[in-house]
């Protein structure tokens, strides 16, 4: 799909009004945000995408949305595995509820500029060398079986995590918060706080798993516009996603095995390319067919497994 930089500039500048609303209007003053809330935030960046799709039904045909929709949740159900080390990392720091907002918002901007430069070195890798496909391919599928057999609930270690233990050698990082500020000063001197720290932690999170994730969406197409677009608007709602599910992650049992599915899955999709085609239809399908199992499953699992005196 053809598209001009002013797309993209328009399309920017939208998303920075709505990021600046959020922010300097609807969340102004520091507040823990509840499930009804991020409930609210959710149906509206959910609304937000599906009128988008919308719009590209309009002007570019049903082929192009179903390539919106399915890169969108790919995007969206990878991210959601973000949320389980999000949890850990504001567990481990200790960060009062009131202040994880806005450590999420700034972390998020941080997330679309990284994912912006990633697709498009990712793009240019694709139209200079075609067969890094196939590498992308075989890394999900790796990605996916690495998924299926890793352990639950490793613990984030302070001491021996190469983040951490990297920022504090440059950066002098305070042991007390002071209220939501990333910076503040003590005896003359500007020192970071650990809400800084942790916001260092959540952009390399994220970093990480945008190497899983953007491999996964060129799968389904390489226009760097249905790439970026589906990406911002999964990101954009994983915040508010975060405070929705936060209380009851641990619930999802079973979603990383979905996940694994679904990362396995396409990358098979990109091995096979060139063999077996697997219309943009039947991988919706399979994406939501999967995610809804691991999700059912896992709900239905975790309800039985509770004792009958709770």
């Amino acid at each position: 799909m053809a598209t001009s930089v002013w797309f993209y500039a328009g399309f920017t500048a939208f998303i920075l009004t709505m990021l600046a609303l959020d922010l300097g209007v609807f969340h102004r003053h520091a507040h823990a945000v509840r499930p009804k809330e991020a409930g609210m935030w959710v149906a509206i960046w959910t609304t937000l995408a599906l009128l988008f799709a919308g719009g590209l039904y309009f002007w570019h045909g049903a082929d192009t949305t179903l390539l919106f929709i399915t890169g969108y949740l790919i995007e969206q159900s990878l991210s959601i595995d973000n949320i389980f080390v999000i949890v850990m990392i504001f567990a481990y720091f200790k960060v009062p509820p009131r202040y994880q907002h806005r450590v999420l918002f700034w972390g998020i901007v941080g997330a679309l500029l990284m994912r912006g430069l990633l697709i498009g070195i990712g793009v240019l890798l694709i139209e200079r060398f075609g067969w890094i496909m196939y590498l992308f391919g075989a890394f999900l599928i790796f990605a996916g079986i690495k998924m299926a057999l890793q352990r639950e609930g490793e613990a984030i270690d302070a001491e021996h995590n190469i983040v951490i233990r990297t920022v504090r050698r440059f950066v002098r990082v305070t042991h007390e918060y002071d209220g939501q500020k990333f910076f503040t000063m003590i005896h003359g001197r500007r020192l970071a706080t650990p809400l800084f720290l942790v916001l260092v932690v959540i952009e390399f999170t994220d970093l990480v798993f945008a190497v899983d994730s953007i491999p996964a969406i060129f799968a389904v197409t390489t226009d760097p516009f249905i790439v970026y677009t589906s990406n911002v608007f999964a990101i954009l709602g994983l915040r508010s996603m975060y405070f929705l599910l936060a209380s009851m992650v641990e619930r999802f049992v079973y979603l990383k095995y979905g996940l694994a599915v679904i990362l396995t899955f396409v990358g098979l999709k990109m091995v096979a390319a060139d063999i077996f085609h697997i219309p943009v239809v039947l991988s919706l399908l399979v994406i939501i067919l999967t995610l809804g199992i691991s999700v059912g499953i896992s709900l239905k699992g975790t309800v039985l497994a509770r004792p009958e005196h709770e």
